[in-house]
């Protein structure tokens, strides 16, 4: 096989980069819309009547990326939420996954991507939903000694004196991924619908390598030198919120550029492409089970790297997709694993075995 890696690296950052330019415009509005809500749950008494707290949850958990779960977790602190309320946000949600699917482009199949955000969407709200109502029928709650006034989580506060590492996260690099964001936007909506802008198409194949190059610069400053000190909670200036925003941004792009080249490099060199699709025929059982476990994992790179799998890889079952996305919980364990770490434990392992008996139903129902 001619392999070049220099192609290979160049195809992957292209590939990240147009699938970050939707992601842009997505978390952009998905925060904006999570703050002005995570305002009105603090100041709310009471989030629905008792009955209809799952409901509330599966809603929450409907919403794109990670602010549903974080939301939800805050409300359940603060007696807002019951466990199954909170239960069925975890199952419902796609995570940062959800980005991925609706970041669809040449790529990928477009109508296929957006048929299994639909599908995986309604089968986690329902699964999320049933399984609230059973949560609460039997009045389950680890803990309720959670009398904490809601917190900013990582609050920053900008000192006087930055360090170069601060000037970029908050003017330089801040300002450079919103324009490469502004750039794509127009194409990453055309892409949806498998069109083009032909005029820039050239230009924006370039702009889309420097936006995936940039977004994990900006990523691995913020997380291995400034700590991910800049992630924001709500009632912040436009400002911090546009930080926040690009916070999130690039870490989607940064973990879909590291599973696609991972992904990619496994199936097109080690195994090669008709090796894998071979296996993935006679190993479906396993796959489901495996991409659970992915989802499963802290955080959004699991659930983001099964996403970025699925729309790669050629008959990969949307039974795993299904699996991975009930599994995950997205950022909003953080901030559950804080304040009790036996309800995120529980949520955690309750929702892998949730996911591995939905996920093969799913396979074998031919789904």
């Amino acid at each position: 096989m001619d392999f070049n890696l220099w192609t290979f690296i160049l195809d992957n950052l292209e590939a990240a980069g147009v699938i970050g330019g939707y992601v842009s415009i997505s978390i952009i509005g998905v925060t904006l819309i999570t703050q002005t809500s995570g305002k009105k749950i603090k100041d709310s008494a009471q989030i629905g009547p008792k009955w209809a707290q799952p409901l509330i949850g599966g809603l929450l958990g409907l919403i794109p990326g990670c602010g549903g779960t974080i939301v939800a977790s805050s409300m359940y602190k603060n007696n807002k939420l019951s466990f199954g309320g909170l239960f069925a946000t975890f199952i419902a949600t796609l995570g940062e996954g959800s980005f991925v699917l609706l970041g669809a482009s040449d790529e990928a199949d477009v109508a296929a991507n957006l048929t299994a955000f639909i599908i995986v969407n309604i089968i986690g709200f329902i699964v999320g939903v049933l399984s609230g109502y059973i949560v609460d029928a039997f009045g389950f709650r680890v803990s309720t000694n959670y009398t904490l006034e809601e917190e900013n989580i990582n609050e920053c506060e900008f000192p006087e004196n930055k360090t170069l590492a601060q000037k970029f996260i908050e003017n330089i690099g801040l300002y450079l991924i919103l324009a490469f964001a502004i750039f794509l936007a127009p194409g990453s909506i055309m892409a949806l619908w498998g069109g083009e802008i032909a005029a820039i198409a050239d230009l924006t194949v370039w702009v889309t390598i420097a936006f995936t190059i940039l977004s994990i610069i900006y990523y691995l400053i913020n997380k291995l030198i400034l700590k991910e000190c800049c992630h924001f909670g709500n009632n912040q200036s436009i400002k911090i919120t546009l930080i926040d925003s690009v916070v999130d941004i690039t870490m989607v792009v940064t973990y879909v550029f590291i599973g696609l080249f991972a992904f990619n490099f496994i199936i097109d060199v080690l195994v090669g492409a008709e090796a894998f699709e071979s296996w993935m025929k006679s190993s479906t059982f396993v796959v489901v089970i495996l991409a659970a476990l992915i989802g499963a994992t802290p955080g959004c790179g699991g659930m983001i790297a099964v996403a970025v799998t699925y729309i790669t890889v050629p008959d990969f079952p949307i039974a795993a997709l299904i699996a991975a996305a009930i599994a995950t919980s997205g950022d909003g364990i953080f901030p559950l694993l804080a304040e009790n770490k036996k309800d995120a434990i529980i949520v955690t392992f309750s929702g892998f075995a949730i996911a591995v008996v939905i996920g093969l139903t799913t396979l074998a129902l031919g789904l």
